[in-house]
C-alpha cells in the first residue's frame, strides 16, 4: 500500500517504508523524527517547475502536468519506492502546508499508474 503523509503527522507502524519526497528540508523537524529511509529529493518537482508554481491554484493542473513529465524522464529516482513497495507499505512524507494541492499527492498518482504499467 502507498500512502501519503505530512512529516508534522506522527509515524505509526503501518507506515512501512517511509521516504522524504521534498526538495527542502522542513523547518524545526529532525531527521530522527521523521523515520525515513531516505531523503529523495531528486524525486520532488524541479526547482524551476516549483518556482513556476509558486503555489498558485490557477496553475495547479498544469503543474501535475509538468512533474508528470518530469518524472517520467526521471524515472531511476522512482527505483527505491518502486523497490521498497514489494517488500511492504510505504508512505511518502510531505511538508506542503496544502493537503489538496501539492507534489506528494501527484507523485503518488504517478506512482500508482506507473506500477499497473
Amino acid at each position: 500500500m502507498l500512502k501519503i503523509k505530512r512529516v508534522y503527522e506522527i509515524a505509526e507502524a503501518n507506515d512501512g517504508i517511509r521516504f522524504f519526497v521534498e526538495r527542502l528540508w522542513p523547518r524545526g523537524i529532525s531527521k530522527e523524527k521523521l523515520q525515513m529511509q531516505a531523503w529523495l529529493k531528486d524525486i520532488s518537482p524541479s526547482a524551476s517547475l516549483r518556482s513556476w508554481y509558486g503555489h498558485d491554484l490557477n496553475k495547479w493542473k498544469e503543474f501535475q502536468e509538468r512533474y508528470r513529465t518530469e518524472l517520467a524522464n526521471n524515472s531511476v529516482h522512482l527505483q527505491p519506492i518502486l523497490d521498497a513497495m514489494e517488500q511492504r507499505n510505504v508512505t511518502l512524507l510531505y511538508s506542503a502546508h496544502d493537503i489538496e494541492h501539492n507534489s506528494a499527492l501527484v507523485l503518488k498518482s504517478f506512482l500508482e499508474g506507473y506500477q499497473k504499467s
